[in-house]
């Protein structure tokens, strides 16, 4: 996975163990295998980025442009981490998922590996 000059994931290949461009070595190593990522998956897996580094209003700004599931999703849990858990819990409902009580970086490994499928 690569960023363009935005910040916005595009589709590039990654390889597991391949240090990632532009500081994506932090991002977990999520898949063994080579992956594409495109489209909304790697608009939602940016969010998910832009939170790993600290900026979740970048990623909460990002999320809330798209209200499919994957977004609501990705929404649900930025707003859990938040605090905001009557927030959180209408977005989860958006998602069709239910409110998620595990830790807060288990639930971001959780919905990186749904996204990389």
């Amino acid at each position: 996975m690569v960023l363009d000059s935005e910040g916005n994931l595009c589709g590039a290949t990654q390889t597991g163990s391949r240090k990632l461009k532009n500081d994506l070595g932090r991002f977990p190593r999520i898949s063994r295998r080579d992956r594409t990522v495109c489209g909304t998956h790697a608009r939602r897996l940016a969010d998910l980025w832009w939170d790993a580094k600290g900026d979740w209003k970048r990623a909460h700004e990002s999320a809330q442009q798209d209200e499919g599931k994957d977004s609501s999703w990705v929404h649900a849990y930025l707003h859990r981490k938040e605090g905001d858990q009557s927030n959180a819990a209408y977005w989860y409902n958006r998602a069709a998922k239910p409110v998620c009580r595990e830790p807060l970086d288990a639930e971001w490994v959780s919905i990186v590996k749904a996204l990389l499928g």
